[in-house]
């Protein structure tokens, strides 16, 4: 049994020791085969580098070459373009040289002319001084005389011209200024319908029978005393039938008076406990309808983002009347008014709007404030922060200020017509006196004026002069004194037409 074994186990050895030589034989076949491959790449890659190197050698020298050639090129080109330049400087130096020759001529002949010129200008001078020494002799006046007559006589054909000239340029320019004034404003007064107003200085407040009259006076005057204390308004208890008038400079206290009397006339019972009340309840009722009143007229003239103060100011002026004329309806007619003429005139309509409607507003505040209705009326409109156009409109309508925007000019002008259209306001008849007499004594204080007569309803003012002492031109120029003189020293609603009339009479007696 041991020799198989052994044999088996020397046959295994063999097997592995035969395995193990031939695998070593493999291995170093591939190692050597590997060894081949990679030397033949290595030559493979040295041949193509060296190759590469000669293709890239060769391209190097072709670049080198073509660089040479364009560099060559350029060069030639350069020299022939400083030659083409070369040329044209000597071209250039040889016409300087010309030109400059030419001027030395020039100048040498401008020097022998202007010394020709020279030696002339001396003759002459002394040929002007013998003819003025002529003239002199001839005429016995000497140069500063006759200048002095000319000049004079110069000085008054130029006036003369500058007259006429003035005349036909004031002419065309009143007719096309007047021509196209009387469109504007007609069209605009055309779109503007108001209503005509008249002043009520006093309420009147109507009662069902006379016997109203004692139970409104009360006991003792108890209850007439309690109304005019609260309402600071005089009640007039007379022989007037069915009828008490209330009487006070204040609007506002007089329409709350009157409100409150009505409704205590209404209710039937008249205490002073009671009238408290319905003057308590007047005022609310007044303030009401005053804002209501104030939104009504903004609305209406189409100004719009007011302060709800400035409503309420406006509103007042419902209340209150110039010459007869409604203050809110006033303020609604300008404000009309302007945006319709700025409209025309390719202006700001809505700031003309908005500057015509509040350019009274000072005026709701004249019995509680001390001022006049303009400065009023700037304070209140800069504390709301209008803007400075409608401040200057406030301003520029009575002359406190110049006009510093065409809104301004344009308000003012807008309240000249609502104030003097026909029926818009009344005018007492001392006033109306007291006007036409300035406007007769204004004309006469001129020199040379003969007579002046104020007709029309003192729209016009005819100026009759003596015709020794004004001629036809000092007739016009006088014309615009008196105007002018008017404008300054007067105040008169819409304008007036000052007409100066001269007339030479010639009589002759046949015998």
């Amino acid at each position: 049994m041991t020799f198989p074994i052994l044999n088996i186990a020397l046959a295994g050895f063999a097997g592995f020791l035969l395995g193990y030589l031939l695998r070593r034989y493999v291995a170093e076949a591939r190692i050597k085969s590997a060894e081949e491959a990679a030397r033949r790449i290595i030559e493979e890659a040295g041949k193509e580098a060296e190759a590469k190197k000669r293709e890239a050698i060769v391209e190097a020298k072709d670049e080198s070459f073509r660089q040479k050639r364009e560099a060559e090129r350029e060069i030639r080109e350069q020299r022939a373009e400083m030659q083409r330049l070369e040329r044209r400087l000597e071209q250039r130096e040889e016409s300087l040289d010309r030109k400059t020759e030419a001027l030395e001529n020039r100048e040498r002949t401008l020097t022998e002319k202007e010394q020709e010129l020279a030696r002339a200008r001396d003759e002459a001078q002394a040929q002007q001084a013998r003819h003025q020494q002529e003239l002199e002799r001839v005429s016995g006046l000497t140069a500063e005389q006759a200048r002095e007559q000319l000049l004079r006589q110069v000085e008054a054909q130029a006036r003369a011209d500058g007259l006429k000239l003035v005349k036909k340029i004031e002419t065309e320019a009143r007719e096309d200024a007047d021509r196209r004034a009387r469109e504007i404003i007609a069209l605009a007064i055309q779109r503007c319908a108001a209503d005509h107003t008249a002043e009520v200085t006093v309420s009147v407040v109507p009662l069902p029978n006379d016997d109203m009259k004692g139970r409104i006076i009360g006991r003792e005057g108890r209850n007439i005393r309690t109304l005019e204390g609260l309402t600071g308004v005089d009640f007039i208890i007379d022989d007037t039938p069915e009828a008490v008038t209330l009487s006070s400079f204040d609007p506002i206290r007089r329409e709350i008076a009157k409100i409150a009397l009505e409704k205590l006339i209404v209710d039937g019972r008249i205490h002073p406990a009671r009238i408290e009340e319905m003057v308590e309840k007047s005022q609310r009722e007044l303030e009401q309808r005053i804002r209501e009143e104030g939104e009504r007229a903004a609305f209406e003239a189409g100004v719009h983002g007011l302060h709800p103060e400035e409503i309420k100011l406006m509103g007042r002026l419902r209340f209150r009347y110039s010459y007869g004329q409604n203050l809110l309806a006033h303020s609604v007619e300008v404000a009309l008014l302007s945006g319709l003429i700025a409209g025309l005139l390719d202006g700001d309509a809505q700031l003309a709007r908005r500057a015509g409607f509040l350019h009274d507003i000072g005026k709701a505040l004249t019995h509680e404030v001390e001022g006049t209705h303009s400065a009023i009326g700037v304070d209140i409109c800069r504390r709301y922060h209008e803007p400075p156009e409608v401040l200057n409109a406030i301003t520029y309508h009575h002359g406190d200020e110049e006009a510093k925007c065409i809104e301004a000019v344009l308000v003012a002008a807008a309240d000249a017509i609502s104030a003097s259209r026909p029926g818009a306001r009344k005018e007492t008849a001392e006033m109306y006196i007291k006007r036409l007499e300035g406007l007769e004594r204004i004309a006469t204080s001129f020199p040379g004026v003969e007579k002046a007569y104020a007709i029309q309803a003192g729209r016009e003012i005819r100026v009759l002069v003596r015709p020794t002492d004004i001629d036809d031109l000092g007739a016009q120029a006088l014309a615009r004194d008196v105007a002018k003189k008017i404008e300054e020293e007067m105040e008169y609603p819409g304008q007036i037409k000052v007409t100066v009339l001269r007339e030479t009479r010639v009589v002759e007696y046949a015998r």
